[in-house]
């Protein structure tokens, strides 16, 4: 018997977790779970209600550690980890992702001997101005195994010397959750809701610091995003971090006045997925967003000048415009001119998290026979 210890901290870990979740839990003979929320995500509509909808238990630990700058965040998250480590002592942790809580959980993990498994590994923005990926960089090369979600990270992660034979392609956890629950969402979508009754519409997330703690930034953003809205209404559920910077803007106070920008508080991953499904493009700023958009078909403009996900681009429904207005209007301009196609990335077919387990269930074997846990240091 095995025991996995897995990490959610912000509201995309919940959608990465739930699979790997159940597909342990089929194996009851094999594994035993212990889930671990860090609480880096505390509200209610960022993290409870993804339990319950997905259908992941409550978590076994809640850390309860809330917002703060990344120094703080990480520390309070290495301190009040460390000792459920040393009470629960897992064979291995499994981290998602590439947020506090990813680093944080597994660098207490490798320090006190505890195996480490990083979903979602090799991804590379080559941008280190961007906090996730220092996340990415560290917890790749202190992590025992390395489940990727396509082929080019391992040119990634043999770059930074990282032995291939750590590194296992299983696809994409993410997709496996968006299939289980697909008709769900169609099922339960009510356009009405969203005041959405007949007519295209886009759908708008942004929250990276980058994009929204600037007021000159974020008015670039707007001055595109309005003017597309002139065209098809836009439908903006705002991230915490970002309405501060809706509501100082004169841009997007004048778009919600007149309708087109309609402003939303954060909804459940079924409601979310309901939206996205159902949209004429979307506009966004996060990694998991342009992969989900890559499977429902839906086209996608990414407000950054990079992107982590590269097979989105490629073989997806994904197009960079970055942040200015002018690339971003010429990225919505060509959308209007040709659609693009709708392609699957290879292994991205609901089967990761069972792929996932195969490979622990050869691997963990070893890594318990060659590891002794320590208890401080």
């Amino acid at each position: 018997m095995f025991h996995v210890l897995l990490v959610a901290g912000a509201r995309p870990n919940f959608m990465k977790i739930a699979p790997i979740v159940g597909a342990l839990r089929r194996c009851p003979d094999e594994f035993v779970t212990t889930i671990v929320h860090t609480g880096q995500h505390y509200d209610e509509a960022m993290s409870a209600v993804f339990f319950d909808q997905l259908g992941i238990p409550r978590p076994d630990v809640d850390l309860e550690v809330g917002s703060a700058s990344h120094a703080q965040q990480t520390a309070a998250i290495m301190a009040r980890f460390e000792p459920v480590l040393l009470e629960r002592r897992p064979d291995v942790v499994a981290v998602v992702g590439d947020v506090n809580s990813t680093i944080a959980c597994a660098l207490v993990a490798v320090k006190l001997g505890v195996a480490v498994a990083h979903v979602e590994a090799g991804l590379r923005s080559y941008d280190r101005s961007m906090p996730e990926e220092i996340n990415r960089l560290l917890t790749d090369q202190i992590s025992d195994l390395l489940f990727l979600t396509e082929r080019s990270a391992y040119d990634n992660l043999a770059r930074e010397g990282i032995p291939a034979a750590k590194a296992h392609f299983v696809g994409n956890v993410m997709i496996d959750t968006l299939l289980a629950h697909r008709e769900r969402a169609r099922a339960a979508f009510d356009r009405s809701r969203f005041g959405l009754e007949g007519g295209p519409y886009c759908v708008l997330t942004l929250h990276r610091p980058s994009n929204v703690d600037r007021e000159e930034d974020f008015a670039r953003l707007m001055a595109a995003i309005t003017a597309i809205a002139d065209e098809v209404p836009v439908v903006f559920p705002v991230h915490p971090r970002t309405r501060p910077a809706v509501l100082r803007s004169p841009l997007a106070t004048q778009a919600v006045e007149r309708g087109r920008l309609r402003l939303l508080d954060p909804l459940g991953y079924l409601e979310f997925v309901g939206l996205l499904d159902s949209a004429h493009a979307v506009l966004t700023d996060s990694g998991g967003i342009q992969e989900e958009t890559t499977v429902l078909g839906v086209p996608c403009l990414t407000l950054r000048e990079n992107t982590e996900r590269p097979i989105t681009l490629t073989e997806g429904t994904n197009r960079l415009v970055g942040t200015t207005t002018g690339g971003i209007l010429a990225g919505w301009k060509a959308l209007r001119e040709a659609r693009p196609p709708a392609r699957t990335p290879e292994r991205w077919d609901g089967r990761a998290a069972e792929r996932i387990v195969d490979v622990l269930r050869a691997e963990l074997p070893r890594l318990r026979t060659g590891r002794v846990a320590v208890a401080g240091g």
